[in-house]
């Protein structure tokens, strides 16, 4: 076990121990934040990037029923249309960055997750939720807008354009089951367990061939937006990366041996 480490925020707290980095939000009842907060998870995700030891980040809520309602009402209401033009661009940057990054980034959404907190929850490779976790979905066309921080285009990426027309012009919300049949969370669990259960599968990640996860995970998110050609020929050259590497040495070697790869993460 390595020595865990805390990085203290006034909205949020990382907690990094054996390859996952927790990020804790705890802004308020129900997580509603304003630009200081994506400041913070902005400045997480930078040293996250840079932290090789990191593998996979979790995002978590410490407020009970809430995993977040999304951005201030009150805040936007306040703020002229100008900053509030920068500030959803500021999120989506923030958002795009865990796309890009080679950690994979998971959402444990153990209480309702709505409007912005589905955006920042959309933004992570992977969205496990709790079975009594609440609702989940992107009301924005309620208050005269859309949903601006990814809502209408990520959503769309996940479920279809259908669906994703559907969710957001009604601004319904759907329960975790739902979630899971139309494919946008990956998993329910039962609730009591979903954080133990979500660290679980982070741990397993953890422990195995962590270098061709990573670039695994590159290949789909950078590769969706390339034509098929394209992406093909990117794909290619992550595998001569992986070909070249430790990892996939080890991988056939042990698979010829009968014995479990003993994964070094390059």
């Amino acid at each position: 076990m390595t020595t865990a480490s805390v990085q203290e925020g006034t909205m949020l707290t990382v907690k990094k121990q054996d390859g996952i980095a927790e990020i804790h939000l705890h802004i308020n009842k129900t997580n509603s934040y304003s630009l200081e907060f994506y400041r913070e998870l902005n400045a997480a995700i930078d040293d996250i990037r840079f932290d090789s030891s990191i593998k996979v980040a979790v995002l978590m809520s410490d407020t009970p029923r809430f995993f977040s309602a999304g951005a201030d009402i009150n805040f936007l209401k306040a703020a002229e249309p100008r900053f509030k033009t920068q500030f959803c661009l500021f999120c989506n940057e923030t958002l795009d960055k865990m796309a890009r990054s080679p950690q994979v980034y998971i959402a444990c959404l153990e209480g309702h997750t709505v409007g912005g907190g589905l955006e920042m929850a959309l933004g992570c490779d992977l969205r496990f939720m709790g079975d009594q976790a609440g609702k989940i979905g992107l009301p924005e066309v309620s208050l005269g807008v859309l949903a601006g921080t990814g809502g209408t285009q990520r959503l769309a990426r996940l479920i279809g354009p259908s669906r994703a027309l559907d969710m957001n012009i009604t601004g319904k919300t759907i329960s975790p089951q739902e979630a899971l049949e139309i494919g946008l969370v990956n998993d329910v669990f039962p609730q009591e367990q979903t954080r133990e259960k979500v660290l679980e599968y982070a741990r397993k990640i953890v422990n195995s061939a962590t270098y061709a996860v990573s670039n695994i995970k590159l290949s789909i998110m950078n590769g969706i937006d390339m034509p098929l050609n394209v992406a093909i020929r990117y794909e290619g050259e992550l595998q001569n990366l992986l070909f070249r590497s430790e990892d996939a040495k080890e991988g056939l070697s042990a698979f010829l041996e009968k014995r479990q790869p003993n994964w070094k993460g390059q």
